[in-house]
């Protein structure tokens, strides 16, 4: 089977570097998961925006803390969700000294959108449509479009002025032996809002989708794309 970015990708997908192809081509039948640990060199958030990120944090979808020097990790797993699509997690941890602060998310490969779907936070109450290409650097960008809020019978699109864009370059630094990261969530209106960058080392484990640990699963799925 396909991995869902080099579906989203096609023949774009061939001009990443080896090592992000390695990151993003693996798929549940290939009984992998990729496991990351490194350091964010910063982390940033705007001080406007301590209540939607305080809100975020009981969900999983970033939080108002900042710091330099920051332990990360980061967990890919790939597996068929209950409705039988691909999907991969996203569990990021980031280890400030009094807390350990999460942003995880699920992504599936939409054939109705044609692109990859985010679903942010261990609930996946948020979609968020994925505009993904290669990066002149080997690396693959990501930048966030539209946004829907689903949670129960409710169901509805973000109007712009109300979302927060977010840009990600993952690269592989050849000259370091690492993999490096580059995150800002932007609003409309107001500016920057959160953001972080840094580097790590990421392996590839023999890993069967029966054996994914429960704890990175989504509390729920949501169908609606």
């Amino acid at each position: 089977m396909t991995s869902i970015y080099e579906q989203a990708m096609g023949s774009e997908f061939h001009k990443l570097h080896p090592k992000i192809r390695e990151r993003f081509g693996f798929s549940s039948s290939d009984g992998v998961a990729a496991y990351g640990q490194g350091v964010m060199e910063r982390i940033w958030f705007a001080k406007w925006a301590v209540l939607p990120l305080a809100l975020g944090t009981t969900r999983h979808i970033m939080f108002p803390q900042g710091g330099r020097g920051v332990p990360f990790s980061i967990e890919n797993f790939a597996y068929v969700d209950r409705f039988g699509r691909e999907t991969v997690t996203w569990t990021r941890k980031f280890k400030f000294r009094r807390a350990i602060r999460h942003f995880d998310a699920t992504m599936i490969y939409s054939k109705q959108r044609g692109r990859i779907v985010d679903y942010l936070g261990n609930r996946q109450h948020l979609a968020v449509d994925l505009s993904i290409t290669a990066a002149d650097n080997g690396g693959i960008a990501i930048r966030s479009g539209d946004q829907r809020f689903y949670e129960g019978m409710l169901g509805f699109r973000f109007p712009g002025l109300l979302t927060a864009s977010a840009n990600v370059c993952e690269w592989y630094d050849d000259e370091q032996q690492c993999y490096k990261i580059n995150v800002g969530v932007t609003n409309p209106l107001f500016g920057p809002v959160f953001q972080y960058t840094g580097a790590f080392q990421s392996r590839i484990v023999p890993m069967e989708p029966t054996a994914i640990p429960l704890d990175v699963l989504p509390l729920r799925e949501e169908q609606r794309e």
